[in-house]
C-alpha cells in the first residue's frame, strides 16, 4: 500500500517535514504545493520577503541541519556569490548572521537535495511551485485540494497545512503598508517621512527596505557610516516602550540544562495546576543561581510576577535608546571576541522553551498576567537582532535618519489616502509613508484561507483550532488524525514563542514522525 501525502507549503515548516517523511521505510507518495517560484525558502527568505541587505537573525551554528550545514553548504558557494552577499570565504564561520536571501538559496537547494534522495529511496515526491491551494475537502475520508489551476486529481491520506507566516497581501493605497512583506520589497518610497509602527527585526528591514533606496552604508575602518543622497528622508520608529532590541549575544550552543527549572520541577508544578506564580518561583530560583550579582541588583527577592517586567527594563527606560544601544553593541562584541557569557541572559533564554510548555494550562488570569509581564521578557531576549542591524541603525542615527517615538497606550491611527496620522494625548505625527511592522499576529479559524475547512471547524464550534500533540486535528471526524495544522500563526495561542526555523524543524519533525508511525502500523511487514 503506497500512502499519498500531501504539503501545502513549503518553507522551512514543510521543508523539515519532508526531511522526515523521506526516512519512511514504506513508498510514499509526497506532493508538495508551494505558490512561490522559490519553494523550500518561505516568506521571510524569499525575493519577494527580503533584500541582500536583510539579516537573518539566527546564526549558523542554530540552524538545524538538513543534508547539510548551512555553512557547510556556504563552504561550498563559489565565492562569487558570497560576494554577492556581502560575505567573504575568510568571514564564514558558525557564529556568522548572514542574509536571509542566501538563507532562502540554502532552503531551496536543500529542497531539491531532499527530492532527489526520497526518490532514490523509492518515494515519489512532487514538486508544484506557482501553485496556490484555494480550498481543502474530505470525500471518503481522504482529502482533496483544489488549487489557483483547478481541482488536483490524486486525493491524499494525510494532508499537511504548513502555508508558514500570513499577512494581508493586498494594500490599498501607495502611501501605507500593513506588513514588510506586502509590496513593501522592490516598492518605490519616495524621500518623505516614512513611519514605522514597531522596533523588532521587522521594523529594522522596513527601514532597510526604505533607506537603501535612497543613500548607502560604507565601512570606514571600524566604523559604519551612511551616506544619504536626499535629505527629505526620515524615519521613525514607533512603538509604547520606546526601546530599540538588543544585539544577540555570546552562549553556548546547545544550551546547557538548566538547574531549577528543570523538567521534574515543572512537571510538578503542572500536577499542582500550573499557576503562574510558581512558575516564576522556580524562574527566580533559577535566575538567582546564574547570576547572583544581577539577582542583587534588580532587587529580584523581592519581586513578583508582575512587577519583574518593569524591573527588567527600569534601566533601559530611563536611557536613550541609541545610547544604550551603542552601550550594548560594545558589550555584545566584547564577549563574542572573549567567548564571554552573560549568565542572567542565558538562564531567560533557556527558560523560554520551558514555560512555554505550561502556557496552555494556565487560567486565563494567570493567561492574561503572564502576557503583560513575563512574557514580554521572554521576547526581549531570544528576540534580540545580529549586531549588523545594531550598527545600521546607529550609523542611520548618526545621518540624521532615524529616531524613535514612544506612544502613549491610547493612541489612535487616522489614515488618510496621502498620508497616516498617529494621534495621542501628547500631540499628533505625520507620515507620507507608513508601515505597520509589528509582526505576525496569532490567527484564529475565521482566518483560514480554505472555505471547506473553515467552514467545518467553525460548525464544529472551533475558534481556534483544537489540535493533538502532533499538531492534527482533534476533530470534526472526518478530519481528527489525518490532517496536520503546522502553519505557525494558528498555533500561537498555545504557544507564544513558536516562531523561526528551530520551532518550524520541531514541528515537521512531530508531524512527519506521527505520519510514518500510522504508515508503517498500516502497511505490511518489510521484507527481511
Amino acid at each position: 500500500m503506497i500512502h499519498a501525502i500531501g504539503i501545502v507549503g513549503c518553507g522551512p515548516t514543510g521543508l523539515y517535514t519532508l526531511a522526515e517523511l523521506i526516512e519512511c521505510r514504506h513508498p510514499l507518495t509526497v506532493t508538495i504545493f508551494d505558490k512561490g517560484e522559490w519553494a523550500g525558502a518561505g516568506t521571510p527568505y524569499s525575493r519577494d520577503g527580503a533584500n541582500r541587505l536583510m539579516l537573518a537573525n539566527i546564526a549558523s551554528i542554530e540552524i538545524p541541519q538538513l543534508t547539510q550545514s548551512f555553512l557547510e553548504w556556504m563552504q561550498g558557494c563559489e565565492p562569487r556569490i558570497l560576494e554577492s552577499y556581502g560575505i567573504t570565504q575568510d568571514r564564514l564561520s558558525e557564529r556568522l548572521f548572514a542574509p536571509r536571501l542566501l538563507l532562502g538559496c540554502y532552503f531551496h537547494d536543500q529542497l531539491l537535495e531532499l527530492i532527489r534522495i526520497g526518490q532514490q529511496r523509492g518515494h515519489t515526491i512532487r514538486l508544484l511551485e506557482r501553485v496556490e491551494v484555494i480550498d481543502v475537502r474530505v470525500d471518503s475520508a481522504r482529502f482533496m485540494v483544489e488549487t489557483t489551476e483547478g481541482p488536483h486529481a490524486q486525493p491524499f491520506d494525510k494532508l499537511i497545512i504548513a502555508t508558514g507566516h500570513d499577512f494581508e497581501e493586498t494594500r490599498e493605497d501607495a502611501h501605507y503598508f500593513p506588513n514588510p512583506w506586502t509590496g513593501l520589497i522592490g516598492a518605490e518610497v519616495p524621500a518623505s517621512k516614512v513611519g514605522i509602527l514597531g522596533t523588532s527585526l521587522s521594523a529594522i528591514d522596513a527601514a532597510l527596505a526604505v533607506v537603501c533606496q535612497h543613500g548607502e552604508f560604507i565601512e570606514r575602518g571600524d566604523d559604519l557610516e551612511f551616506l544619504l543622497e536626499d535629505a527629505e528622508l526620515s524615519v521613525t520608529f514607533m512603538s509604547r516602550n520606546g526601546l530599540l532590541p538588543e544585539a544577540d549575544f555570546y552562549c553556548p550552543i546547545p544550551y546547557l540544562p538548566l538547574q531549577r527549572m528543570t523538567d521534574d520541577a515543572l512537571e510538578a508544578c503542572a500536577k499542582s495546576g500550573a499557576r503562574l506564580d510558581e512558575v516564576f518561583s522556580l524562574f527566580r530560583e533559577e535566575l538567582a543561581l546564574a547570576d547572583p550579582a544581577y539577582a542583587e541588583k534588580i532587587g529580584l527577592a523581592n519581586l513578583t510576577v508582575d512587577s519583574f517586567a518593569d524591573a527588567y527594563f527600569a534601566e533601559r527606560t530611563r536611557t536613550d535608546p541609541f545610547r544604550w544601544a551603542k552601550k550594548n553593541l560594545d558589550e555584545v562584541l566584547r564577549n563574542k571576541e572573549r567567548r564571554l557569557t552573560i549568565p542572567w541572559r542565558y538562564a531567560i533564554l533557556r527558560m523560554h522553551e520551558p514555560v512555554e510548555a505550561l502556557v496552555p494550562e494556565f487560567s486565563e488570569e494567570d493567561r492574561e498576567r503572564f502576557d503583560r509581564g513575563l512574557k514580554r521578557v521572554f521576547v526581549d531576549n531570544y528576540a534580540a537582532v545580529p549586531p549588523e542591524s545594531i550598527r545600521r541603525l546607529l550609523a542611520l542615527r548618526e545621518a540624521g535618519v532615524l529616531s524613535i517615538l514612544t506612544l502613549s497606550d491610547d493612541y489612535e491611527t487616522v489614515r488618510k489616502p496621502d498620508a497616516t496620522t498617529i494621534v495621542s494625548p501628547e500631540g499628533s505625527h505625520r507620515f507620507d509613508v507608513f508601515i505597520d511592522a509589528t509582526g505576525q499576529k496569532p490567527l484564529s479559524v475565521e482566518d483560514i484561507r480554505f472555505p471547506t475547512l473553515r467552514e467545518a471547524l467553525a460548525t464544529d464550534g472551533q475558534t481556534n483550532p483544537r489540535l493533538q500533540d502532533n499538531f492534527a486535528l482533534r476533530s470534526p471526524a472526518n478530519l481528527a488524525g489525518n490532517l496536520y495544522l503546522g502553519a505557525i500563526p494558528f498555533l500561537m495561542h498555545a504557544r507564544p514563542f513558536v516562531q523561526g526555523i528551530v520551532a518550524s524543524k520541531e514541528l515537521g519533525e512531530i508531524m512527519g514522525r506521527d505520519i510514518i508511525e500510522h504508515v508503517e502500523a498500516e502497511s505490511a511487514p518489510l521484507c527481511a
